[in-house]
């Protein structure tokens, strides 16, 4: 039989790793459009070499379940939207904060540069702000439980 102190040090050991995997960027986030509320899909924020990369896991608006990038170039061309990375190479800076040169929107085909943080009074929602020059919209995510 484990003795008190043994069970209480495990639980403490659980509740704290629990606690810091839940204040991650990294994990999945259902994207909030900051224009009509509405949910438009899932994004998996991973790990890669000590970068932040994004990719859509899964498209969430009816009706566009499969849809392709139609007003991209290049390589990406009528690809598929589910699957394609949108976050490159962000990295962490002093404040806590993830920044680079490429959050990419396929729905309007444009590339900004971008910062991610986690907002500070819940840790459930991820902050993207995206700049084109010196404009800049920032919409709110939400953790994906599991």
């Amino acid at each position: 039989m484990i003795n008190k102190t043994v069970q209480l040090s495990i639980l403490f050991t659980l509740f704290i790793s629990m606690s810091i995997s839940a204040q991650s960027v990294f994990g999945k986030w259902k994207t909030i459009d900051d224009r009509t509320g509405l949910p438009k899909g899932v994004i998996e924020i991973y790990k890669k070499e000590g970068l932040m990369y994004g990719k859509v896991v899964k498209i969430l608006e009816e009706g566009k379940e499969g849809v392709t990038c139609v007003k991209c170039d290049g390589d990406l061309k009528d690809k598929p939207v589910e699957g394609m990375e949108i976050i490159t190479a962000g990295q962490l800076h002093d404040d806590g904060e993830w920044k680079g040169k490429r959050l990419f929107d396929p729905e309007q085909a444009m590339t900004f540069r971008f910062k991610i943080w986690l907002n500070p009074d819940n840790t459930n929602e991820l902050k993207v702000r995206g700049y084109l020059a010196f404009i800049f919209r920032t919409q709110t995510w939400l953790r994906v439980e599991g």
